[in-house]
């Protein structure tokens, strides 16, 4: 069981470092731009203040 536990802990802090590093060197190697896409809404707002 302990043997069990420890597999999982090392699969865990793996993928932890993996999506690290991918948030690092993802827009250099694989051109991905990871910036949220940037416009403006407008939306009119009606409040009902009765």
């Amino acid at each position: 069981m302990w043997r069990a536990i420890k597999v999982l802990i090392f699969l865990t802090a793996l993928a932890a470092i993996g999506l690290i590093g991918y948030a690092y060197v993802g827009p250099l190697f694989f051109a991905e731009d990871f910036a949220p896409p940037l416009e403006q809404v407008v939306d009119p707002v009606t409040l009902d203040l009765n």
